[in-house]
């Protein structure tokens, strides 16, 4: 019998944390779930650790090929109408999947649920403050496209997505590094409304191992998100607003940003160009005016 949820699990070099994230999903109140693991090449033993739970998972086992193309195999492998994700060093409440599946049930417009959570150490206790620079992500229930123009608001462990939004619009970008679920969220937010449970459902582990510490990567990862799907859905973008000026102001603060990570990656030419664009949507904001002219100092020789 097809299972309801498919749990999917790309698993690399998390040996340590492992068994906790299969546990957590073992713990579940919901029973009716597969759990699919692609292992994208880990060399520190989670094979041999994932072999051992048997029957209890599906297990694909892959040469590395990095997050995204990994999830998408996760997708191509599972049966699931409701695809949950589970990064192999998280974890979940074990309601999780009750208050979700119970969500997505009741409302149809909605394409993706998404939970509170916190942030936790290596030895799984809660991190106080904001390890990663950014609160836990909370957006309201509904149309939430202006939030996703400015940033990332979806902890992708938190997740669980109809199987349609993957059909519809395809899978997760596998050119990209590390923000590759913000770009797959934007475009079910495009479609879809996005729903939200606020309880700590979803333990979001913290360590040097975190995609989110390779600044470079994820700065030029967040250009081409920002100029290729983002901004050239715009004509898009104003059909779905709720609020005109809120979209004015998101776009101007996307734009701001995309400045902003231009100059952070040395391009002060393209970072002019977006700073102006952040400006004619929105004149008065200061922060984009003070940077623009920032572009204009002379570069420091290397010492």
């Amino acid at each position: 019998m097809t299972p309801r949820v498919s749990v999917l699990i790309p698993s690399y070099n998390h040996a340590p944390y492992l068994p906790a994230a299969l546990h957590s999903v073992f713990d579940q109140t919901y029973r009716d779930y597969e759990i699919v693991v692609v292992d994208d090449g880990s060399t520190d033993g989670s094979v041999e650790i994932l072999r051992g739970y048997g029957d209890r998972i599906r297990l694909f086992v892959q040469a590395n090929r990095g997050t995204y193309p990994t999830l998408n195999r996760c997708i191509a492998e599972s049966q699931g109408a409701y695809l949950a994700i589970l990064n192999s060093d998280d974890l979940w409440a074990p309601t999780k999947l009750e208050k979700q599946v119970a969500l997505l049930d009741a409302h149809p417009e909605v394409g993706l649920a998404h939970t509170g959570g916190y942030f936790i150490d290596g030895k799984g206790e809660i991190q106080p403050g904001n390890p990663l620079g950014f609160e836990w992500p909370r957006t309201p229930t509904g149309n939430i496209i202006e939030a996703l123009v400015r940033c990332n608001k979806i902890i992708a462990s938190s997740v669980l997505v109809r199987r349609e939004c993957f059909e519809r619009l395809g899978g997760f970008r596998e050119d990209l590094f590390g923000s590759g679920d913000w770009e797959m969220w934007f475009r079910i937010a495009l479609e879809w409304d996005i729903g939200y449970i606020d309880e700590p459902l979803t333990m979001y582990r913290v360590h040097g191992g975190n995609a989110s510490f390779q600044h470079r990567r994820v700065y030029e990862d967040d250009v081409k998100v920002r100029v290729e799907t983002i901004h050239a859905a715009e004509s898009r973008l104003w059909q779905r607003a709720t609020d005109a000026r809120a979209m004015r102001l998101a776009l101007a603060h996307s734009y701001a940003c995309l400045g902003t990570e231009y100059a952070l990656l040395g391009d002060r030419a393209q970072a002019r160009r977006a700073y102006l664009r952040s400006l004619r949507l929105y004149p008065l904001r200061f922060k984009s005016v003070l940077r623009l002219m920032l572009t204009f100092l002379p570069v420091k020789p290397p010492l």
